[in-house]
């Protein structure tokens, strides 16, 4: 089977997998106080199978990239939130709206757009130990910037996790390609094993935002996850790892393009899911029913519902000469 064909199966299932992962994380996190630390975390099984698709998902992810490039590979984890989005809605009991599904479809789109952009050669460079050090140390950065208190603290997790799970993606097929590699070279080295260490590192903190990015919903900050991810990866290959577009400058049209359309699904995901968490959209109370004519209680004199007192047409029949009741 042609190595093109293996890594585009290999990404689908794993998508798949991501897709059940975060639909996972996001019910944990809705029902989990945000103060919540990652012991308590550690000791619930929810958060274990989480983990263990997670897990899944990389595995499959990994064995993807030893048969393609990372512009290749990584654009297809965008069928991580044509999966999750409905998973989600289904698991919160709700339809998936209008908006989610335009916000979809359009990421989906520009996604796909930049996935025709992609090589299709399998991986043959890898990241030199400065190359690593100066990815790694650019990603904590970035990250920590991300991270710092805020407005839309969620979105900005879900980039941070998004970038660090990407880079943890080019650093793995950095990892994958030299292990595999026949040349005769050592198969353990300081380079490796500071690759394999910051690929651990990477892989848990992306896990750990994406767990508080989920805490406002899913659809959203698995938007900006999927939309951060390939970015982050592509960027490293097409900058270090000598990977290229196909096509020139139609290519790069095309490109920018689709990543305009990307952003575009990732804004209407954002503006759906505010509308579904906004407290403000939430149902009011019941207003009880007040009766339109107001009583009133006068002390010595009972009265009747048309305000006069009661008793009045007897005495006043009695008056009058006419007939009188016991």
């Amino acid at each position: 089977m042609n190595a093109t064909l293996i890594a585009v199966a290999l990404s689908l299932v794993s998508a798949g997998t991501y897709a059940a992962a975060a639909v996972a994380q996001s019910r944990l996190a809705g029902r989990t106080d945000p103060s919540t630390g990652i012991l308590r975390l550690l000791g619930r099984g929810a958060w274990w199978s989480a983990v263990g698709l997670n897990a899944g998902g990389a595995l499959l992810h990994v064995a993807a990239l030893n048969y393609g490039p990372l512009t290749l590979v990584q654009p297809l984890g965008a069928l991580t939130l044509v999966a999750a989005v409905p998973l989600g809605a289904r698991a919160a009991g709700r339809r998936v709206g209008r908006t989610e599904w335009r916000g979809t479809v359009l990421t989906l789109l520009g996604l796909g757009a930049l996935l025709l952009t992609a090589g299709g050669s399998a991986p043959h460079e890898t990241l030199t130990l400065p190359e690593a050090l100066g990815v790694g140390a650019a990603t904590m950065a970035v990250v920590a910037g991300l991270s710092r208190p805020g407005a839309r603290p969620g979105l900005r997790h879900a980039a941070a996790s998004g970038i660090t799970s990407g880079v943890a993606s080019a650093l793995t097929q950095t990892l994958t390609v030299a292990v595999t590699d026949h040349s005769g070279g050592p198969l353990f080295s300081w380079r490796l094993l500071t690759v394999a260490l910051l690929v651990s590192a990477f892989a848990m903190g992306g896990l750990l935002l994406s767990q508080t990015a989920y805490r406002g919903g899913l659809g959203a900050p698995l938007a900006v996850v999927t939309l951060a991810n390939p970015v982050a990866a592509a960027a490293i290959g097409l900058a270090l790892l000598g990977e290229r577009l196909q096509g020139g400058p139609v290519s790069l049209v095309l490109a920018l393009l689709g990543t305009a359309a990307a952003v575009r699904g990732v804004i209407l995901l954002s503006r759906a899911q505010a509308r579904a968490t906004d407290p403000g959209e939430a149902a009011a109370p019941p207003v009880p029913v007040v009766d339109p004519v107001p009583s009133r209680l006068v002390i010595g004199s009972p009265r009747r519902a048309d305000g006069k007192p009661l008793g009045v047409e007897p005495l006043a029949a009695a008056r009058a000469g006419g007939p009188s009741h016991p």
